[in-house]
């Protein structure tokens, strides 16, 4: 293997490479842990714990419904839900009926969910009854034939399951009259009870999910990983901090949703791999039940996000210290920009460490990640984890390769890239070039080969041609005591072209004007670079994992100029 200025860096005992990967399938690392430990938890929810070997059991019976209901190998199975136990009971069974798991966004509007189900084609559709009513308007025009419902409530702790039957089923929309034709899961699974898993031979090189991202463009574009991909990702971070990881026994935690690359490969296929419990959160939005599920379920791993970071730090019950971070040995945080102050404090009150990581669903999350024991660089989202290689290419063209500290496009070669684009092959043949992938990001890596984001391509800024980068601006603005959250991006202007705007969420209590926060990045960036436009909000538009949709602020005033 090439001698790369990063693996010097590698803290000791982190192997510069895992060759050959075993050819195996997540299906395969559950096999296992039925053998070894049936009775230890697999996945954990609400206080109720459900072993491996019930999962293998009923996940069995799934698939042998899929099949008995004309699902065949390579169809395409959609799943409509948050976190909840049969998003990995549905996932297990449709990977060994053959199938596919596109696993959707169920927060997605009606033209977003029709859209991704038209591109992938799927005839199955798993739904939790809170989004059925919903995508019953919609399904006429997909491709949809098998309708499966179920509810959060199959997977309570039976005391909460009753109170959610009294107190919330009606009240809060998780009630549905089923229509002609449709099928409840719990009734397939009766139907199956005791049924073997199907004979269906499933190899690591066969598809196996979907993840829809918008790629280089906004518009979203089905992501194939096979497999294999899958149990890379897990063994390259399991690798990573490896030495930090008691199987069995530490909780990894899944409160991003799984159907976002983070969680999916960053948290379910290190936990699968590893053969750890997993401790579903349907929505970390809720910081309530968040709170809850960390002081039951005890998480030693905790991927993340900055705002979540945050928003916990300041929740009355954190502040109180009525909630108990110790058993944290390690987060990831991912999707943003992680302040210092940030780090320090969750560090200081977990006992943990915080590093940061970089990757994208086409990578599948083949990943740079800070070092657990190696040195921090603010700024940086770390270094290539083993057989993943970053090179930086020429801006324009992304090839060839930058000197050290020099800015281009990130392009990455792993064992793990997706497949492609499903049914996109023009876009597919754009991004994966002769085994590398040009992710569209811009940044640089230093002498120790540490990556730093700068920006992407498409958000580049050009007032008057010069050229901004929006993460330049935004950390000199959140440097300000008085903000809280930045944005920035480009809009129309007729004098520049293109002008700088800043999008600002200040502090509780705090106040600043235009001209303040323009004086502030005054002695800090060259004139061209100061936001010629400064917007206060309340809040920013964000993804499900805290993610600010730049392209939704920029799209906004360009639409207010047009009227």
């Amino acid at each position: 293997m090439a001698e790369y200025r990063w693996l010097k860096n590698y803290d000791p005992g982190v192997p510069h490479s895992l060759e050959p990967y075993p050819q195996k399938t997540l299906v395969d690392y559950v096999d296992e842990a039925v053998k070894e430990h049936p009775d230890y938890p697999m996945l954990l929810f609400k206080g109720r714990k459900q072993s491996f070997a019930e999962v293998q059991k009923i996940s069995d019976e799934f698939a042998a419904a899929l099949v008995a209901k004309g699902v065949k190998k390579g169809d395409r199975v959609a799943l409509i839900m948050p976190n909840c136990p049969q998003a990995i009971i549905c996932r297990w069974g449709t990977w060994k009926a053959g199938g596919i798991l596109v696993h959707l966004n169920p927060m997605y509007t009606e033209s977003e969910m029709q859209h991704a189900l038209a591109d992938c084609g799927a005839e199955t559709a798993i739904i939790l009854t809170t989004f059925y009513n919903q995508f019953k308007k919609i399904q006429p025009r997909t491709k949809v034939k098998l309708v499966i419902a179920t509810s959060i409530k199959e997977y309570l702790p039976p005391v909460l399951g009753v109170l959610f039957t009294l107190l919330k089923e009606k009240k809060e929309g998780h009630y549905i009259e089923l229509q002609p034709g449709d099928y409840w899961m719990q009734d397939l699974l009766k139907e199956k009870k005791g049924a073997k898993r199907p004979d269906i031979k499933v190899l690591p090189s066969d598809n196996a999910l979907i993840l829809f991202s918008g790629g280089t463009t906004g518009t979203p574009k089905g992501v194939i990983g096979n497999h294999h991909s899958q149990v890379v990702t897990g063994l390259q971070y399991l690798a990573w901090f490896g030495s930090q990881v008691e199987p069995y026994k530490d909780v990894i935690m899944a409160l991003l949703p799984l159907f976002h690359s983070y969680a999916t490969f960053g948290a379910m296929s290190t936990a699968i791999v590893a053969h750890c419990p997993i401790s579903l959160v349907p929505n970390p939005r809720d910081r309530d039940d968040l709170i809850a599920s960390i002081n039951r379920d005890k998480p030693a791993f905790f991927p993340a996000v900055p705002a979540l970071f945050i928003s916990l730090l300041e929740h009355p019950m954190v502040k109180a210290g009525k909630v108990d971070f110790k058993s944290m040995k390690f987060c990831i945080s991912g999707a943003a920009p992680l302040l210092a102050e940030t780090k320090k404090r969750f560090e200081d009150l977990t006992g943990g460490i915080i590093m940061e990581g970089y990757a994208l669903t086409e990578t599948t999350m083949a990943s740079c990640v800070t070092p657990y024991k190696g040195k921090w660089k603010q700024g940086s989202t770390g270094m290539p984890l083993p057989d993943v290689v970053v090179r930086i290419g020429d801006l324009e063209t992304g090839e060839g390769e930058m000197p050290v500290g020099k800015e281009g496009e990130i392009v990455i070669k792993a064992p793990q890239l997706m497949v492609g684009y499903w049914n996109k092959p023009e876009e597919t043949r754009d991004m994966l070039r002769d085994g590398w992938l040009y992710t569209g990001d811009i940044g640089y890596m230093d002498e120790d080969g540490y990556l730093f984001i700068t920006s992407r391509k498409k958000d580049l800024i050009k007032p008057s041609g010069f050229q901004v980068w929006p993460r330049e601006v935004e950390e000199v603005i959140t440097a300000n005591p008085v903000v809280a959250e930045v944005c920035v991006g480009g809009i129309p202007d007729p004098k520049q072209g293109e002008a700088v705007k800043a999008w600002v969420v200040l502090e509780a209590g705090k106040t600043a004007t235009a001209e303040q926060i323009q004086a502030w990045c005054k002695d800090k960036l060259v004139a061209y670079k100061i936001p010629k436009f400064v917007e206060f909000r309340d809040t920013l538009p964000k993804t499900m994992v805290g993610k600010v949709l730049r392209r939704v602020l920029v799209e906004e005033e360009t639409a207010k100029q047009k009227k």
